[in-house]
């Protein structure tokens, strides 16, 4: 009793010395920790998750090399306010388990001060409460899910590539005006890509789609799928489709027969990863006496960021020039990139925020004014809205020459709006600043 009587006497001069005074100031400092988690005098780190191995890792993988290429020519021209940008990589499989699993180490273990790019639609949106919960910004996500874009839900959370509906709208409108009298098929993944995309495309061919194909990104067979599109004579096959699957589908259409005009979108539609990924499934068939740059030969895609191919673009240049020092041996492709414009947005955002960085600031920083750069559209990051790029451009791959734009760049919105072209005065690489050796 006597020591019962020790413990409670003890703990009652703990309480009322915390009482007097120290718990107000101790939250403060947590609150004003929590701000610059991962941020210190020449560092800042910085965190993804990308499927760096399995189904999903053929194309995919490059979006962080492309990154990181960037991240480390800006660490060495100086850095960010005399910060070295610390880039955290942690493979999820596209495995929303292994994802939760990943983040919260980076959240929780290695202190990230803010979320690049982390891709894919299922695994993202496992971890997007986490991360809005935590207050840690989520930047540029790779997947066009509308849920990146809920400001009042997700205060943390933005989008960077153009949304499913969006681009299926512009598609939709360009097949409707260019393929009046064709059929057309959809081939999609059986997640948020496919009912978004619908309620773009629907809007202009609801009455010209014969068939809707849905495919699981963990199940590598498409037989069935293209069986049906052929059989439901669909001339234009749109796939909503990661480059794996996008491959797969074109090589096994070819292998029954089945030779549409295939139409893909920009998170698919990188031509050199697929025709890389044709000829790994051709090996062993009759396929692989074939030219692999056949099969993607005439495939129309939608792109909101200069393509790889297009050799004359400035900011093409640019990231070639960085590719070849930082990434000697890799291939250059539509989704390194990809990666690679997520870095300068983000380079472009630090610059701005100045020496005094913390998640708040950032945050205010980034919904203060609009942000021009390589992307062919503009992008949209303000309070209100989350979307990132508002369009895309029209082109079509052309074996062996550089990719001809069939409709220059395009703005809509998520739901019924216009279609709206417009112009757009980009900064060249040179007019941008990205890292102290550009003061």
């Amino acid at each position: 009793m006597r020591t019962l009587r020790i413990i409670a006497s003890t703990l009652t001069v703990a309480v009322l010395a915390t009482s007097c005074g120290g718990s107000g100031s101790s939250t403060e400092e947590s609150a004003a920790s929590e701000l610059t988690t991962g941020v210190t005098d020449d560092s800042v780190v910085i965190g993804t998750h990308q499927p760096l191995t399995g189904a999903a890792s053929p194309g995919f993988v490059h979006v962080s090399t492309g990154t990181r290429a960037v991240f480390d020519y800006i660490n060495d021209n100086g850095g960010i306010h005399g910060r070295r940008i610390d880039y955290r990589v942690e493979d999820d499989v596209f495995d929303p388990a292994q994802t939760m699993d990943v983040t919260r180490d980076l959240i929780d273990e290695q202190e990230i001060f803010a979320m690049l790019g982390g891709l894919g639609t299922p695994t993202h949106e496992a971890v997007i409460d986490d991360l809005n919960d935590g207050g840690v910004p989520d930047l540029f996500v790779s997947s066009g899910a509308l849920a990146w874009d809920s400001p009042e839900e997700y205060p943390y959370s933005y989008g960077f590539q153009v949304d499913y509906s969006k681009e299926a709208k512009i598609q939709g409108a360009y097949i409707a005006e260019n393929f009046p009298d064709d059929s057309v098929g959809l081939l999609y993944q059986n997640d948020d890509v496919g009912p978004s995309s619908h309620a773009g495309i629907e809007q202009y061919l609801i009455d010209d789609i014969v068939a809707w194909e849905d495919y699981d990104p963990g199940v590598a067979e498409l037989d069935g799928q293209i069986e049906a599109l052929k059989d439901a004579k669909a001339d234009v096959a749109v796939c909503y489709c990661i480059p794996a699957f996008l491959g797969l589908a074109i090589l096994q259409a070819r292998s029954v027969g089945y030779e549409p005009q295939w139409v893909a979108p920009s998170f698919g539609g990188d031509v050199e990863v697929v025709t890389e990924l044709i000829t790994q499934y051709a090996e062993g068939t009759p396929a692989e006496n074939v030219p692999p740059e056949a099969f993607t030969d005439g495939l129309i895609i939608t792109s909101f960021l200069p393509m790889a191919g297009q050799t004359e673009d400035p900011w093409t240049t640019f990231f070639r020039e960085i590719h070849e020092e930082y990434n000697e041996g890799a291939p250059f492709t539509d989704t390194t990139m990809y990666g690679m414009v997520q870095a300068t947005l983000m380079a472009q955002l630090l610059m701005e925020v100045g020496p005094d960085l913390d998640r708040e600031t950032l945050i205010r920083t980034l919904n203060s004014q609009e942000w021009e750069g390589p992307g062919l559209v503009p992008f949209v990051a303000t309070e209100d809205d989350h979307s990132g790029y508002s369009g895309v451009m029209v082109a079509q791959n052309r074996a062996g020459k550089e990719p001809e734009i069939l409709q220059e760049p395009r703005v809509t919105d998520s739901e019924g709006g216009e279609i709206l072209p417009f112009e757009l005065d980009r900064p060249g690489p040179d007019e941008v600043a990205l890292h102290d050796g550009d003061h």
